[in-house]
């Protein structure tokens, strides 16, 4: 077997079956090798029930002490049983298992494991595993894979088809030099896949997941140097000077700028007019007001006489970008226009008349304004916001639809310097680093799930005020392989235990973009008061009458994640709240959430989330917003990114070609890093 054979060469693999895989982006071998697990299950020993603790897995040995009982819910069977051994009772419920009605006996000795709930306020084992002492004890401390999965693929499929796959591959070929294994202490290739997903302990596995992490941070970096190198410092087509205008601008606003915003302002505007292609990064944590400096210096590109273009990751941004910049550039003549993908083709085809012929001078939109059908006209200035959302290949495509133009790329998303500076070394660095005074701090709070009762009524009593919510759910729908508040039912949970005349609506990254425009619009008109969302709603949503976000299963979320989400609310004149829901007892994950909990600057936040959580925490919470690495964390693994991007450079371009010409994967792999690393 080949490591480039599609993946329906795998025996058991079917027509149904590979459809479904390829929703997981796997169509090879190779895709299925490296479709790493998401974390292991350790069976630890068998507990008595009264020491079993919410939101843990727990092993139980118990008896029946009632009959089976089981209710139909919509389309649901609910199977409900009461257990007991020496130390006290508990109940266990489990979904759309009605034989086990009659499998299970009463006064019979059973081994349960599952996950620990607490419902209606007693503690539940739901979907729990029933093993005989022989499968239970042959399963102890052995790391389990979990992988990531999808509808109509199980766990069991995933481990078997790998499985089989390690039986008849050889991957004895390294191309990773012997001296750069030696000198960082890597493992071979071969070992690093076999032992990813069948580790003999957790050594074995952090051994091979180092040696992946340092593969992903590898590659990207010998991507990076290359585009590095193709660039340097170009002579600038676009002298762009400062108008009268963009003072006029800032004298209007109904706010001062803060010294920090000033500062970058300058270093834009010497960039602009300095004879030399400006390619610039802002970082600015959540809410320190990037996008009046984008707006600014898209003014002064246009009063220039030029043409420039904002693009943003989604649509429901992108448009109210466009309607903010429309109010704002009203008494200055400028001409706004809106590009969007969910646009019909004539819209489309008005939109790119307008760009050519120069009768618009500022274009907001996602993705669809590096089609091929667009055609500038002198475009002297590109904008991408969240850029953390585009490959470089999406932001070289833009550049490329001018003739070298100027480079702006904003970020949210607090990286510490000496990681930014691998990671963006092609551009110059600007941080504002400090809140708008007007700005009241979030007021924070960290809660088990039994504080739901109570958050609901302090939203209610928000609402009843005027304002608005969120609540935020990790997942669309309810799955049987991660026990987690989906948007969905939450949604339903919400309009029963709240007032009939609060609108609560969901939304969520799997709906059409015209569903989640027609939500938002919804929202932002306060027709919906509660808006149900997973983190679709992170990217740079501004609703300055939302006061309230509520959590849910925050320990499921990396703390730039949830900086990023908490960034949705205080962006009005009202005292907005931040209420983070764990279901873990855990003192690590409460010693991580309290960070949050204690501060609002996004760089602090990083900082210690880098202190707090260990190299090679395969365990941990992955970070959200930030390049998406199927193993890697640029920041639980900084140490091993040093070690990459320093590798990287004893490389030579004619090592590059010659790894590339002996390794066509590897070579698709630094290609693939350039189109999709999301810088």
């Amino acid at each position: 077997m080949e490591l480039n054979d599609s993946v329906s060469a795998v025996k058991g693999i079917g027509d149904k079956t590979e459809k479904n895989l390829n929703k997981l982006g796997i169509y090879t071998v190779s895709n299925l090798l490296e479709h790493y697990p998401r974390g292991y299950d350790v069976y630890e020993g068998i507990v008595p029930i009264n020491s079993v603790r919410e939101g843990e897995i727990a092993a139980i040995e118990a008896a029946l002490t009632k009959s089976v009982q089981t209710k139909k819910v919509r389309n649901l069977t609910i199977v409900n049983c009461s257990v007991k051994d020496r130390s006290g009772g508990m109940n266990l419920t489990w979904f759309n298992m009605p034989f086990l009605k009659n499998s299970l006996k009463m006064g019979t000795y059973y081994i349960f494991r599952g996950r620990v709930v607490r419902k209606n306020g007693i503690l539940v084992i739901e979907q729990p595993k029933i093993l005989t002492k022989e499968e239970f004890y042959n399963r102890r401390d052995v790391l389990q894979p979990l992988y990531p999965l999808t509808a109509g693929i199980t766990n069991n499929m995933i481990l078997k088809a790998v499985k089989q796959v390690l039986s008849q591959i050889d991957l004895t070929a390294d191309y990773l030099p012997k001296q750069i294994r030696k000198k960082y202490n890597l493992i071979t290739y071969n070992q690093s896949i076999r032992e990813i997903h069948f580790p003999k302990d957790k050594e074995h596995m952090s051994e091979a997941r180092k040696r992946i992490v340092f593969d992903e941070f590898f590659l990207l970096t010998v991507a990076l140097n290359k585009l590095k190198k193709s660039k340097g410092k170009e002579e600038s087509k676009y002298i762009i000077k400062n108008t009268i205008e963009c003072d006029e601008l800032i004298q209007g606003l109904p706010y001062d700028l803060t010294s920090a915003q000033k500062r970058v302002w300058q270093e834009i505007k010497n960039d602009l007019s300095g004879g030399v292609t400006m390619n610039r990064l802002i970082q600015g944590d959540v809410g320190s007001g990037k996008t009046i400096i984008a707006a600014l210096a898209l003014l002064l590109a246009a009063k220039n006489g030029f043409q420039g273009s904002f693009m943003v990751p989604t649509e429901v941004l992108a448009k109210q970008h466009y309607e903010s910049l429309q109010e704002l550039y009203a008494p200055y003549g400028i001409r706004v226009s809106l590009l969007v993908g969910s646009m019909t083709a004539r819209e489309k085809r008005d939109v790119y008349h307008m760009i050519k012929s120069h009768e618009t001078d500022v274009i907001v939109g996602t993705h669809a304004l590096i089609q091929e059908k667009v055609e500038y006209d002198n475009l002297a200035l590109v904008i991408t916001d969240e850029q953390h959302r585009f490959g470089v290949k999406q932001r070289e495509a833009l550049s490329n639809k001018g003739i070298q133009p100027h480079v702006l790329v904003m970020s949210a998303t607090p990286i510490p310097r000496t990681l930014a500076i691998i990671l963006y070394g092609d551009l110059d660095i600007s941080v504002i680093d400090e809140l708008p005074a007007n700005r009241l701090s979030i007021k924070n709070c960290v809660v088990n799930s039994g504080y739901r009762p109570v958050a609901y009524r302090f939203i209610e009593k928000e609402i009843l005020s005027g304002r608005q919510a969120y609540v935020i759910c990790p997942m669309v729908e309810e799955s049987e392989v991660i026990e987690a508040e989906n948007v969905i039912e939450y949604t339903d949970k919400l309009k029963e235990a709240l007032s009939d005349t609060i609108q609560v609506e969901y939304l969520h990254g799997k709906m059409k973009a015209r569903e989640k425009n027609e939500i938002m619009e919804r929202f932002k008109k306060n027709e919906i008061q509660i808006l149900v969302s997973t983190t679709v709603i992170e990217v740079g949503v501004n609703v300055p009458n939302a006061t309230v976000i509520m959590i849910e299963n925050a320990e499921r979320f990396g703390l730039a994640g949830l900086h990023q989400l908490r960034g949705r609310v205080g962006r009005g004149k009202y005292q907005s709240y931040c209420i983070l829901v764990t279901g873990s007892e855990s003192k690590e994950i409460r010693e991580r959430l309290d960070i949050l909990n204690k501060s609002n600057d996004g760089f602090f936040i990083a900082s210690e989330d880098l202190r707090l959580r260990g190299p090679g925490d395969m365990f941990g919470v992955r970070q959200s917003g930030i390049i998406e690495f199927k193993i890697g964390d640029i920041y639980t693994d900084a140490a091993i990114l040093k070690n990459a991007n320093e590798a990287a450079k004893t490389i030579s371009e004619t090592e590059i070609l010659n790894m590339c010409e002996k390794y066509p994967d590897i070579g698709e792999k630094i290609m693939n890093y350039s189109g999709s690393t999301l810088l």
